[in-house]
């Protein structure tokens, strides 16, 4: 049982490391190109865009969210567990998460911490949490339940 818990602590690393990726590409991507050449004549949604930290962020964190939960709800935790109520514990997670995440690593960019610094630390904290959360809420009581469910049908 331990080595299988430490497999599978290992893989959901190694496919958050994937999404991780995806997440430092696309807020790089966003950081550096996409919103300092975004200009908008209306003044709500420029005093919105003007924290770029805060956007670029949750654009980058919804694509690498969707990427890790795929993977690792099908080759992490091999779960059958309904699709649309896993993702909407792990929905219900990052309602908590990202605002969180978000305020702070506002904070910090605005007292000066590199946007990139902000990010590693948050994108770490995501991971740890992210996994505890998979593993005693999402998946509980249903991991390794694929192959049971391909011998059923």
């Amino acid at each position: 049982m331990k080595n299988n818990n430490a497999l599978q602590a290992i893989k959901f690393a190694l496919f958050s490391a994937s999404a991780g990726i995806i997440q430092v590409a696309s807020f790089t991507l966003l950081n550096e190109l996409v919103l300092p050449n975004i200009h908008i004549g209306n003044e709500k949604i420029m005093a919105i865009l003007s924290s770029e930290y805060g956007v670029c962020y949750l654009i980058a964190l919804t694509l690498s969210v969707l990427w890790n939960f795929t993977f690792n709800r099908r080759f992490t935790f091999k779960s059958a567990a309904n699709i649309p109520i896993a993702m909407a514990k792990v929905f219900g997670f990052y309602l908590v998460f990202t605002p969180v995440s978000t305020l702070l690593g506002n904070m910090a960019t605005g007292k000066g911490v590199n946007e990139y610094i902000v990010l590693a630390v948050t994108m770490l904290s995501n991971m740890v949490l992210e996994y505890l959360f998979c593993k005693f809420v999402v998946y509980k009581g249903q991991e390794n339940t694929i192959e049971e469910k391909k011998k059923e049908e």
